[in-house]
């Protein structure tokens, strides 16, 4: 079992997620975070005045899934997330190693928690 945890521009978020739902990878905590990398932010000017924005708008997904739809859900985020060309800010994945899952409502454990 792996989390793949990726980070992705906002306006990305619709065509991954339509992109893992072709992979049959449905299972995902979405979460709206801030950050920065490579862009370090961006100058705006706002009633008047110059203001220097250093965190961006990211969206997190964390995805639990079997050692069998790793490689999939991977290139179905690389794919969908990527603009075209290429620009920095495009995002990051990361693969981890899960451990152990527990399902709550039934006590299923391992991957049979996480699913197909």
């Amino acid at each position: 079992m792996k989390m793949i945890i990726a980070i992705i521009r906002p306006e990305k978020f619709e065509a991954v997620q339509t992109a893992l739902d072709e992979k049959e990878v449905y299972l995902m905590t979405a979460s709206d975070v801030r950050g920065c990398g490579r862009q370090r932010g961006y100058t705006e000017n706002y009633r008047g005045g110059k203001g220097f924005i250093r965190l961006l708008s990211k969206v997190k997904l964390e995805i639990a899934v079997n050692d069998d739809y790793v490689e999939p859900a991977v290139q179905a985020i690389l794919k969908a997330a990527r603009s075209e060309p290429g620009r920095i800010g495009d995002g990051k994945i990361f693969i981890l190693p899960l451990e152990e899952c527990y399902r709550i409502r039934t006590g299923e454990e391992g991957s049979v928690a996480i699913g197909p």
